[in-house]
C-alpha cells in the first residue's frame, strides 16, 4: 500500500507535465506578453514559441521522435507568425485567426489516422489519478485487457470530435470574417471559439471520455479483484 501511494505522488506530476510545457506555457506566454507586458503579436508569438521549438528539438534528440503536441504548437504559432505579415483588410486580419484553428485540427485529425491521437496527452492526466488506473490505463493501451480494443477505439473519436470542432470553428469564423460586420466579428470571433471549446468538452467527454473514464476504472477494479483471489487461498493456508 505504501509503494503504490509513492508510485501515485511520483506519477501524477510527470502526466501533467506534457499539458503544462506544450500548451500552458506556450499559451499563458503569449498573453502575458500581449496583454501584460504590452508587447506586440509577432514578439509574443515568437517569444511563446521557445519553450514547444526546445521541448519538441529536446524530445527528438533524446527519444528519436517528435513530441506531436509540442511540434503542433510550434507550428500554430509558425503559421501565425507567417499569416501576421498579412496587412491591409480587416477582414483578412480577422480570416487569419481562423489558420490557428484549422492548423490544430488538421494536425489532430492526421493523427487520428496515423493511429497516434494527439488529444491523448491532455486527456490521460484527467483519467488516470493513481497507480491503480495507470497500470489499469496500461493493459488496455497495449491489449491485455479484454475492452482493449473498445478502449483505443474511444481514444480515436476523442481525438477525432477535437479535431473536427476546431476544423468546423475555422469554418464558422471564416464566414464571419468576410459577411459580419468587423466591429461586430471582432467579439463574435471570441464566442465561436468559446462555443467551439464548449461543444468539444461535451462531445469529446460524451463520446470518449466519459466511456473510456468507466472501462478504465472498471479494469481496475477487476484487477483488485483479481489479487484478492489469489491472496485468499494463501492467507487460508
Amino acid at each position: 500500500m505504501t509503494t503504490k501511494t509513492s508510485d501515485t505522488r511520483t506519477g501524477e506530476p510527470n502526466n501533467f507535465l506534457p499539458l503544462i510545457l506544450d500548451v500552458a506555457v506556450p499559451i499563458g506566454a503569449y498573453y502575458l506578453l500581449k496583454d501584460g507586458f504590452g508587447t506586440s503579436t509577432f514578439a509574443a508569438l515568437a517569444w511563446s514559441s521557445v519553450v514547444p521549438a526546445l521541448r519538441t528539438g529536446w524530445t527528438a534528440v533524446r527519444e528519436r521522435k517528435v513530441n506531436g503536441i509540442a511540434g503542433l504548437i510550434l507550428v500554430v504559432n509558425v503559421v501565425s507568425l507567417l499569416l501576421g505579415f498579412v496587412s491591409g483588410d480587416p477582414r483578412l486580419m480577422l480570416a487569419k485567426d481562423s489558420g490557428v484553428s484549422s492548423t490544430v485540427g488538421i494536425g489532430i485529425l492526421v493523427s487520428v489516422v496515423l493511429g497516434r491521437p494527439m488529444m491523448t496527452v491532455c486527456l490521460k492526466p484527467f483519467l488516470v489519478k493513481d497507480a491503480a488506473k495507470e497500470a489499469a490505463w496500461g493493459r488496455l493501451m497495449d491489449g491485455t485487457a479484454a475492452a482493449s480494443a473498445d478502449f483505443r477505439r474511444k481514444e480515436r473519436v476523442f481525438s477525432a470530435v477535437w479535431g473536427g470542432v476546431l476544423l468546423a470553428e475555422c469554418v464558422v469564423r471564416i464566414v464571419g470574417a468576410f459577411t459580419v460586420p468587423v466591429d461586430t466579428m471582432v467579439w463574435l470571433g471570441s464566442v465561436v471559439a468559446f462555443g467551439a471549446m464548449g461543444i468539444g468538452f461535451v462531445l469529446g467527454g460524451a463520446l470518449g471520455a466519459g466511456p473510456m473514464e468507466r472501462m478504465l476504472t472498471a479494469e481496475a477494479e477487476a484487477a483488485v479483484g483479481e489479487e484478492a483471489q489469489e491472496v485468499a487461498p494463501a492467507l487460508a493456508a
